[in-house]
């Protein structure tokens, strides 16, 4: 990290010194680091910075290395610098407060609080129905706080697999009869009515919780426009297995939808009668992106190809 980083943490913490005390997390194919910070002289004890260095070479876990991945990369990047500096504060579901961003050259510095701090120190693999529960209670928040809003400095159509994103994906899918309905399924979600920003990347590892699972989300590179049903299926497919995301079904729409008219502060019946009807979409729409990516990834399940199934039948059926 670049001197005039700690010279701008210091001064937007109103700390006299800071020391390094453990890196959090590499990020993704080689763009830096999440790094925890011991304040001196701040009402603060601990911040946790984000440092997004721009490489010149990527390396991906998948091999997937290309000018438009690094460019996607880069464009996640900028994506949550705005976020942060835009849009954050209006949320009314818990995230990070973000104390400042500076950027200078090929580097960006986030400044963000320590939720472990604040009592959110707890990172699941396995999750009971109320941490799931209070998960949905936060995306119904959030597609709340920005519902009707036309995403500015964000992504136009949010999530990381957006289609028009992830072209070498569907080149390569096999699936011949969902390649063919890719384009018609992507545009159904597009041209949802009912518009919000969606997180984007709502899997339960971006999901930290209290001892008593209070929830707040992190990691705001793919917030962009859409359809809020398709965090929920995101969320679920990330913390469920196929026989309990088919069993749950109902049970987890239901609870959702509950939290969002709560959240809004009334019954929007429309809203929810056309995002029930997109939640197969939203499934097929990143099964797609998962069959092209990794074939033989774990999430690529009965459940999850019989919805798509279902949503290629409709459009085949002109429905």
């Amino acid at each position: 990290m670049i001197n005039s980083f700690t010279s701008f943490i210091l001064e937007k913490t109103g700390a006299t010194s800071l020391n390094e005390l453990g890196l959090i997390q590499e990020l993704w194919s080689g763009y830096g680091h999440i790094k925890r910070f011991a304040l001196e002289g701040s009402p603060l004890q601990t911040v946790v910075v984000k440092n997004v260095q721009y490489p010149k070479q990527q390396q991906h876990p998948r091999g997937w290395n290309s000018q438009l991945g690094h460019e996607r990369k880069l464009k996640s990047y900028q994506v949550e610098t705005a976020w942060y500096t835009q849009y954050a504060k209006q949320s009314e579901a818990r995230l990070p407060k973000c104390y400042g961003v500076y950027q200078q050259n090929n580097e960006v510095c986030i400044v963000l609080e320590d939720l472990d701090a604040a009592g959110y120190t707890y990172r699941k693999q396995d999750i009971s129905w109320q941490g799931i529960d209070n998960c949905l209670a936060w995306l119904a928040k959030f597609h709340a706080s920005y519902l009707g809003k036309t995403p500015q400095n964000l992504w136009a159509i949010g999530s990381y697999w957006h289609l028009a994103t992830r072209p070498q994906e569907l080149a390569v899918l096999a699936d011949v009869p969902l390649k063919k309905a890719a384009p018609f399924i992507d545009q159904k979600l597009n041209d949802c009515r009912y518009s919000t920003f969606i997180h984007g990347d709502a899997k339960l590892a971006n999901f930290c919780f209290s001892a008593n699972d209070e929830v707040a989300g992190v990691d705001f590179q793919y917030v962009g426009g859409g359809c809020g049903i398709k965090d929920v299926a995101y969320f679920i497919g990330s913390c469920l297995s196929e026989q309990e995301c088919e069993r749950l079904e109902d049970t987890i729409l239901s609870t959702y939808f509950i939290h969002l008219h709560k959240a809004l502060g009334k019954e929007h019946k429309a809203l929810e009668k056309e995002w029930r009807s997109l939640y197969p979409y939203a499934w097929a729409d990143f099964h797609r992106f998962l069959k092209g990516w990794s074939p033989g990834h774990w999430k690529i399940n009965s459940y999850s190809e019989r919805l798509t199934q279902k949503v290629i039948k409709e459009i085949s059926n002109g429905l």
